[in-house]
């Protein structure tokens, strides 16, 4: 888990690398995002200041798009697809398992804080669907059972 000082240092690389207008405010969240693996709820005020938002706006943002995380994730984020392409290849009965082997819905983590579970909206591997996600790492045509190899192989990393 990142420091208070390491936190800061993010937020002004993000901060100065981008404008100060209200179109830079998904570049810093990502950029906050990719590094720190969410966007601290401490960070709003000074996003919201940079880009002359009100934190409302700022909050907003973060709390409509499924991406963002105001929390840390666990160590490995483990992402669904849910896209028509992987549904109509077994993607539901694959999401229906994995909260069930996982024992968390979606933006969920596991009890032994090991995994966070994530739905994505395509992966961009719909001929190799249904497909899951780990890290940058996409694994194509999981069944139930390859599903539960990962999860196996994560924990075992752990």
């Amino acid at each position: 888990m990142a420091t208070a000082i390491q936190i800061q240092q993010v937020l002004h690389a993000a901060l100065s690398a981008m404008p100060d207008e209200q179109a830079s405010l998904l570049p810093i969240l990502h950029e906050i995002q990719d590094k720190l693996g969410y966007v601290p709820k401490d960070l709003v005020p000074d996003i919201a200041e940079h880009l002359h938002l009100s934190r409302a706006e700022v909050h907003g943002v973060i709390t409509f798009y499924h991406h963002f995380r105001q929390t840390p994730p666990a160590k490995h984020v483990l992402r669904v697809c849910r896209a028509e392409a992987c549904q109509s290849m077994g993607g539901n009965e694959l999401a229906a398992h994995a909260t069930r082997s996982l024992k968390t819905e979606f933006h969920g983590e596991t009890a032994d804080g090991a995994i966070t579970l994530e739905p994505v909206y395509c992966l961009g591997n719909c001929a190799c669907a249904p497909s899951v996600m780990v890290g940058d790492t996409v694994h194509g045509r999981v069944s139930p059972e390859r599903f539960d190899e990962i999860v196996t192989s994560l924990r075992g990393a752990a």
